[in-house]
């Protein structure tokens, strides 16, 4: 799980350098509900979605159609390292939100302390030349960072009884017919590299479809809790693939503000994360 979610920034980056954000997330969505909404209907998991409509719509919006195009949208000016790397600081959003809700249990020194030194650590990656770096993009992946921590929530407080094969399938599902309209006015007016297709259907087979059943699985093997270790290192992760595979640059910066950040998580968190990051 930790390579699975860690490589969509690499797909990511290089699917939007030919194809419309838009288009790239209905591509992604449409073909792993392809893959996944008939099995969730065989098996009987979509009536019961019926009646709690609303929560499914806001966990549709927050943790798949919005966070994958802004990610989409960051992407064509941020490089899949910095992007995997600012991320990681998803579990101190969780943490925070947490406790600004008034829900959880109230952060005590010790995770104050984490959170302010993941926050060191998110200036120390993004550098002290921010000219440098697009302010937009870079406040694109700040949302998908709450949204990433927000969707969770959801599921967890307003869901938590519901099947979650048919929840994934319903969301990709719903993610898919709300951009197709935009994706058509999008269309590439030519046929995509191969590397682009290869990106598509990476993202869409393997880190959507995939990706659930087997979280689903590991869940069901090791715990909820144990299961979203993969936070911490899903952006690692994307780091080493983008600077291997796509040569970008790698910052003696990005590497302590990871190291940051990851170990500010830990204390923020208590040692468990507070969302998992799915891009």
């Amino acid at each position: 799980m930790c390579i699975i979610w860690g490589i969509p920034y690499l797909m990511i980056r290089v699917a939007v350098r030919e194809l419309a954000p838009v288009t790239m997330v209905f591509l992604r969505t449409g073909i792993a509900a392809a893959l996944l909404l008939p099995l969730a209907a065989r098996r009987g998991e979509l009536r019961s979605l019926v009646d709690r409509w609303r929560p499914l719509l806001a966990y549709t919006a927050i943790e798949v159609a919005l966070p994958w195009l802004l990610l989409g949208r960051a992407e064509t000016k941020l490089t899949s390292s910095l992007t995997g790397l600012l991320l990681a600081a998803v579990p101190l959003v969780g943490a925070l939100i947490v406790t600004l809700s008034g829900e959880g249990t109230r952060l005590g020194a010790r995770r104050w302390l984490g959170l302010l030194v993941g926050i060191v650590g998110v200036g120390a990656i993004v550098g002290l030349d921010v000219g440098q770096i697009d302010p937009v993009a870079l406040g694109e992946v700040s949302l998908v960072a709450v949204c990433y921590a927000i969707g969770p929530l959801i599921l967890a407080r307003r869901m938590v009884a519901l099947p979650a094969l048919g929840i994934v399938a319903a969301s990709l599902t719903l993610s898919a017919l709300f951009y197709a309209p935009l994706a058509a006015v999008n269309w590439p007016a030519e046929f995509p590299s191969a590397h682009v297709v290869e990106s598509i259907v990476g993202l869409a087979v393997v880190c959507s479809a995939a990706a659930f059943l087997i979280f689903f699985a590991l869940i069901r093997e090791v715990g909820p809790l144990r299961a979203t270790v993969i936070t911490y290192v899903n952006p690692a992760v994307a780091a080493v693939l983008g600077v291997t595979l796509l040569n970008e640059p790698l910052t003696v910066g990005m590497v302590i503000g990871f190291s940051l950040v990851l170990a500010g998580s830990i204390l923020a968190t208590g040692g468990t994360p507070e969302a998992v990051a799915e891009p």
